[in-house]
């Protein structure tokens, strides 16, 4: 066996394992839906705590008044809430937008925060930490700009939160509001269904973990202040402060009666920077975290850490050595005597991946479409390449930074009408 046939043996075993983790989640992610099914919906307590809803947004003037809309109609006792919207550095109509819902909601708890480029402009975490600091609430909540979550959401996630002492923060599901304007959105729906509240709703059948999705969340406030706040300098702040959070003893929890609808990226550029900072922000959690795999306390966390190096490095290091033997093998450069066994793996993980990427799709109403099947076998041609440049690129991008100690920039993503 050559030194090629051994590479591309040790490519498809790691993709395989990858596939059949992924698999084994989304079986305990349909077990936990069946589950949660039976589950009456919790209730808050007679006299509930009283929660900071906050908002960062930077030149957010097309999604703004919708959002605000939104969270000032959530059912939750309109006595017992406040929203806080960030204001960051915005350099187009958002301050004048927000100014005049302050004054059509009059005697509402509705507070803007401007801020300007000494103290503001520096990124989400930067905005929230902000936000805090006039915050009243023993419980805090936080959405993003482009959210119009459900009327419900607010009081489902408290009310789960406030029956289980042990839970630090208790996170929501979030759909896609646009999934119909591109290829891509429609991609991005399956994608957010099938590997975001699917595969949280895996983990925390198997192992009681979940990772905060950056949106339609609470979280205690004591928990964040014992954490010192939202790590400044991370991009994926959310999965830097759910490690945080279990490493103190605390879990998140997982309702997905509280449902957000959020915009997603339209076009491609769009989506590759957002993807992108996406990739760098976990690298860099990643990292920072990476020498917990020998501390016996943060075993906890230890199968997230282990995913992630997994998907991030494992994964795109495979993918990128099947790519180019293919490649090679298909121009006649190369010949792999694995090439034949590899190409019938391949047809397998196709197979495997559609099957089980439907089946998530199932738990929601509507989407159990021939269409969305046609979606999900293209999705593994084209979707998964789509990532693995991405992945690519951050990582590369990643590394430049470090060694020319250049500053990890925010990118706002695009919001649409």
């Amino acid at each position: 066996m050559s030194i090629l046939d051994v590479l591309l043996l040790i490519a498809i075993l790691a993709i395989w394992s990858i596939l059949i983790v992924n698999l084994i989640l989304t079986i305990s992610g349909y077990i936990y839906y069946l589950r949660w099914q039976r589950r009456p919906e919790p209730k808050l307590p007679e006299k509930p705590p009283f929660v900071s809803v906050m908002v960062p947004a930077h030149n957010e003037g097309i999604v703004i008044v919708k959002t605000v809309q939104a969270l000032l109609n959530f059912t939750y006792p309109k006595d017992r809430y406040e929203v806080i919207v960030i204001n960051d550095n915005s350099d187009d109509n958002s301050a004048e937008l927000l100014a005049n819902l302050q004054g059509l909601y009059k005697g509402r708890n509705l507070t803007v925060i401007n801020t300007d480029n000494v103290t503001g402009g520096k990124g989400k975490s930067n905005a929230l930490n902000i936000g805090v600091q006039q915050a009243k609430g023993s419980i805090l909540s936080v959405y993003d700009a482009d959210n119009t979550p459900e009327s419900k959401a607010l009081s489902v996630l408290v009310a789960e939160l406030m029956a289980h002492p042990k839970y630090g923060a208790v996170i929501g599901k979030f759909r896609t509001r646009n999934k119909t304007a591109s290829l891509l959105t429609r991609f991005i729906n399956i994608e957010t269904l099938a590997f975001q509240w699917m595969a949280q709703a895996g983990r925390r059948q198997l192992f009681k973990l979940c990772t905060i999705p950056g949106t339609n969340y609470v979280i205690r406030r004591d928990v964040l202040e014992a954490v010192g706040g939202w790590d400044v300098k991370a991009l994926a702040e959310d999965t830097e402060i759910s490690f945080q959070i279990y490493r103190r003893g605390f879990q998140i929890g997982f309702q997905p009666l509280a449902v957000t609808w959020e915009q997603e990226p339209q076009t491609l550029d769009v989506w590759f920077r957002q993807r992108t900072r996406w990739v760098k922000g976990n690298i860099y959690v990643i990292l920072k975290n990476l020498k917990l795999l020998f501390d016996k306390k943060a075993r906890g966390i230890w199968f997230d850490l282990l995913y992630f190096l997994s998907i991030y490095f494992l994964l795109m290091t495979s993918l990128v050595l099947s790519d180019i033997v293919f490649v090679l093998s298909v121009s006649g450069t190369v010949h792999s005597s694995l090439q034949g066994f590899s190409n019938i793996v391949w047809l397998f993980a196709v197979v495997l991946f559609v099957i089980s990427t439907f089946v998530t799709i199932t738990t929601e109403k509507g989407e159990m479409t021939f269409l969305n099947l046609i979606i999900i076998i293209f999705m593994y041609v084209v979707y998964s390449q789509m990532w693995l440049a991405v992945a690519l690129y951050g990582m590369v991008g990643y590394v430049r930074e470090q060694v020319f100690h250049k500053e990890a920039k925010w990118y706002k993503t695009k919001r649409y009408q």
